[in-house]
This record gives structure tokens, sequence and C-alpha cells, in this order.
């Protein structure tokens, strides 16, 4: 008998960034990770893919290696989907959907600055441990981007 707790396979994380739209965006583009994310190493291109296909290449300071797709990306919307294709050493789960959606606050205390929103969208076999990593990963990535993009 499993004793897997069941879990929401969706995870939501979101930041307000203290930097206008056009500074938190200009980082939201796959190949470009490794600038703000202290967590990657290096983000690049992965040669030889399909001229359709955009697939980028995340080496983490782990060791992971993580090759993720662009599937959908919208400057008018400021927004960029992405998942997951292969992965090393290999994730506990059978695929992720994963959006970063950008909004420039017009009002109040916060005017100038950015709201951004990482989801995350597992396969139904992925357990309360992998949901919990991914918002904490999401988490400190938010917080790397604020830093990143403060500077910028």
């Amino acid at each position: 008998m499993s004793s897997a707790i069941p879990t929401s396979t969706s995870v939501v994380e979101s930041a307000v960034i203290r930097a206008p739209l056009s500074k938190v965006w200009h980082f939201i583009k796959l190949q470009d990770f490794s600038k703000f994310w202290t967590a990657v190493k290096t983000s690049e291109y992965v040669k030889g893919a399909s001229e359709e296909t955009d697939i980028v290449k995340w080496s983490f300071s782990d060791g992971t290696v993580l090759e993720v797709k662009q599937e959908e990306h919208s400057t008018i919307n400021h927004y960029i989907t992405y998942s997951v294709i292969t992965a090393q050493p290999e994730l506990p789960y059978s695929s992720v959907l994963s959006t970063i959606r950008c909004y420039s606050v017009t009002s109040g205390e916060a005017e100038g600055s950015t709201y951004v929103e990482w989801t995350g969208n597992f396969s139904s076999d992925a357990n309360a441990g992998v949901i919990q990593d991914a918002k904490y990963k999401r988490r400190e990535a938010l917080a790397d981007l604020a830093k990143a993009a403060s500077k910028a």
C-alpha cells in the first residue's frame, strides 16, 4: 500500500520587484537565466536543435543539468512558458510546464515596480517533495531576479 500524501501538482510563487518592467523583462529569456539566478552556473542554447525550437541547457551549481524548451513567448504580454525536456539526473516526475509572467505595477505604494508570477504545473506523478522544492527554488530565483533587476 502506498503512503503517498495527496498533493496539488501546481505551484505559484510571486513577488513585487522594485524595478520597472523593462528592467525585469530584460532577464526573462531562457538563455539568460544564469545572469540573475545564482543557482544556475550556465544557460546556453543547445546547438543542433531544430530551427523552429528554442532549447536551452541550464547547468545548476549542484550538478543538475536541465534542457528546457520554450513553448510560448510574448513580448507584448510579457510572459514566457517553458517545459523541461531532459534532466540529469533524471527527475522523479514525468513533466512540468512553467510560466513566468511580468506585470507593471501602475499605482499604489509599489508604483513603478514589477509584479512577477512564476507558475509550475507538474504531471500527476510529482509528490509533495517535488512541489515544495519547486516552491523554494522559485522563491530563491525571484529574490535573485529582484537583486539583478535593481542593479540593471
